[in-house]
């Protein structure tokens, strides 16, 4: 194995402007931080959805789900639980560590099985994109700014080109997220991978102050959750995808139904770095909790931010639903509440702000400088209620 390390931290190495995984990251230091995932959370929810309504068919054919899929959600929330009593603390979006007035906030993530659409799309450029935008995207949610990033590449025998095509996109990773790539680990294992196949890992490390940690504490009923849009499923839930696609029958070199795009390409389309624009909204204050929607979906990302007591009202017509998850649903016979536990629905990060806040975001919103949508309302009661 090689590892593959920057040994300076001058500025030469920064950027200028320019599976489910569930993690389970330590907040021991913030004694009022977000609850672990570990937590079992009321799932309630009404008929009315903006994508289409899968109720039980009559026509025998199955539904499928994340579980049948092979990823038991249930079962690695069960492990982060047994995780936390050996490790307590444990169960948010990044890991904080106290560091004189800040904290240093650290995530780890891959791709999941995103990685076999890489391996049969060939589209190896933007798989980068993913790994750096799974961690970066975590930490931001408590308001850190991403400092560096490290990658692990593993791989039977090493393909030099294809390599570098991954690690390119690694690097503009880091440039979205203006965060350096400080290094990483090149591991040529012969016999443990399928030919011209590897897997990846990513690591990335930020820094807030501690007056300015976001944690969800001051969040209260009538507080406004705001939306910003995916770029369409990004890196979780591709076991079920691929048990759609499947079925589906069609290639994934195929016209997406009611898309501009080939089925590959937009499965493929690289997951949204949200760390300037989140930051930069930030900046601008009422901000309270910020959940970044990947594994578990709405129903158990958004709960994770809230104090005790506390729940969600998700206006599902307040965002027009992608065609890719349309005809994911549509050609899976996916249930609602399985779509809402599995995907991010065309929402990749949802801020819990103030009402005034939420006039501030969506009236530049509406002024075109970016796109948010008035997802929802923090309620009293814990669980989120879909209408």
């Amino acid at each position: 194995m090689e590892a593959r390390l920057l040994q300076s931290s001058s500025s030469t190495c920064c950027f200028s402007s320019g599976s489910c995984s569930i993690n389970r990251h330590r907040f021991s230091a913030i004694p009022s931080s977000p609850k672990p995932l570990s937590v079992s959370f009321p799932q309630k929810t009404r008929t009315r959805t903006n994508g289409v309504s899968m109720s039980k068919k009559d026509d025998g054919i199955e539904s499928l789900s994340y579980k049948g899929s092979g990823v038991d959600i249930d079962a690695g929330t069960e492990l982060v639980r047994r995780i936390a009593k050996m490790a307590p603390g444990i169960g948010g979006f990044g890991g904080l560590f106290p560091l004189g007035d800040s904290y240093l906030v650290a995530g780890t993530d891959g791709v999941g099985t995103k990685l076999k659409l890489a391996f049969e799309t060939g589209i190896h450029h933007t798989i980068g994109i993913d790994l750096v935008a799974m961690s970066v995207n975590d930490i931001v949610t408590s308001g850190a700014k991403p400092l560096f990033f490290l990658d692990y590449f593993a791989t039977s025998r090493l393909d030099v080109d294809l390599a570098e095509k991954v690690i390119k996109g690694i690097v503009d990773g880091c440039g979205q997220s203006d965060c350096a790539l400080l290094g990483g680990e090149t591991a040529e294992m012969p016999d443990f991978y399928a030919e011209g196949e590897y897997d990846l890992s990513g690591f990335a490390v930020g820094i807030v102050k501690k007056d300015s940690v976001i944690n969800g504490k001051n969040i209260v009923a009538g507080d406004v959750l705001i939306g910003l849009p995916s770029s369409g499923v990004h890196s979780n839930g591709f076991s079920l995808v691929r048990k759609v696609v499947a079925r589906s029958g069609l290639s994934l070199k195929d016209e997406l139904p009611g898309g501009s795009t080939t089925l590959g390409e937009a499965l493929m389309a690289p997951t949204v770095i949200y760390v300037k624009q989140v930051l930069d909204i930030i900046s601008r204050g009422g901000v309270k909790g910020i959940a970044h929607i990947t594994g578990g979906g709405f129903t158990d990302n958004i709960p994770r931010v809230f104090p005790d007591g506390l729940g969600a009202v998700i206006h599902t017509d307040a965002w027009e639903l992608p065609p890719l998850f349309k005809w994911i649903q549509q050609s899976g016979r996916i249930e609602d509440s399985e779509m809402r536990r599995t995907f991010n629905l065309g929402i990749g990060m949802v801020m819990v702000v103030s009402p005034e806040a939420a006039l501030r975001i969506l009236g530049e919103a509406n002024n075109g400088d970016y796109v948010a949508y008035r997802i929802g309302e923090v309620t009293n009661g814990e669980g989120v209620t879909y209408l």
